[in-house]
């Protein structure tokens, strides 16, 4: 699979793709982000560099009104997408894997949080990255079952989002996404 290329699920509705996040030209992005929301590394430093310093101060704002301990696990909230091509950027924070207990609620969650509150703000397109798979060792093949299963469960029953596209860095991780997806078309 190259960054150009496209496979769609679901009539359409859901698209996996290979390409950098912060380009997508879609209404949001998703951010996996860290607790602090203020930015970190892989996606969240992405998004935090490509959108400014708006972000951040949208962020310090949110963690100073609402969430002074950090942003729980599971929970979604919207700020700006700065100067990217996005309207709003949301952000999650995803689960650190453990072999020890089952964690895929509140992987579960950061999709269908991130794709209530989309929705409760005229979302109509959204970008995600692959939540909780990098530093977070979340194993990618769970991780593909756990994200098409919320995100089919959440499409049926909302109609109010036209597009979700699934983006990945690498073609490699696209592949394990595609072949471990539950969506039933």
């Amino acid at each position: 699979m190259s960054g150009s290329e496209l496979k769609t699920f679901m009539n359409g509705r859901v698209a996996v793709t290979v390409g950098d996040i912060t380009r997508e030209n879609v209404d949001a992005l998703v951010n996996a982000a860290n607790g602090t929301l203020m930015g970190g590394g892989g996606v969240d430093g992405a998004i935090h560099r490509a959108g400014g310093p708006e972000i951040k101060r949208e962020c310090e704002e949110i963690r100073r009104t609402r969430y002074p301990e950090g942003l729980p696990t599971g929970q979604a909230v919207l700020t700006t997408a700065g100067k990217m091509t996005a309207k709003h950027v949301i952000h999650t924070v995803g689960p650190v894997y453990s072999e020890n207990k089952d964690k895929s609620a509140l992987l579960a969650a950061c999709y269908t949080n991130s794709l209530g509150l989309a929705a409760e703000n005229a979302v109509a397109t959204i970008a995600f990255p692959a939540i909780s798979t990098g530093i977070y060792g979340y194993p990618r093949e769970a991780a593909a079952e756990v994200a098409s299963t919320a995100i089919e469960k959440f499409l049926q029953a909302d109609e109010r989002i036209r597009e979700v596209r699934l983006v990945f860095f690498q073609a490699a991780d696209a592949e394990v996404f595609i072949r471990h997806q539950r969506f039933s078309f």
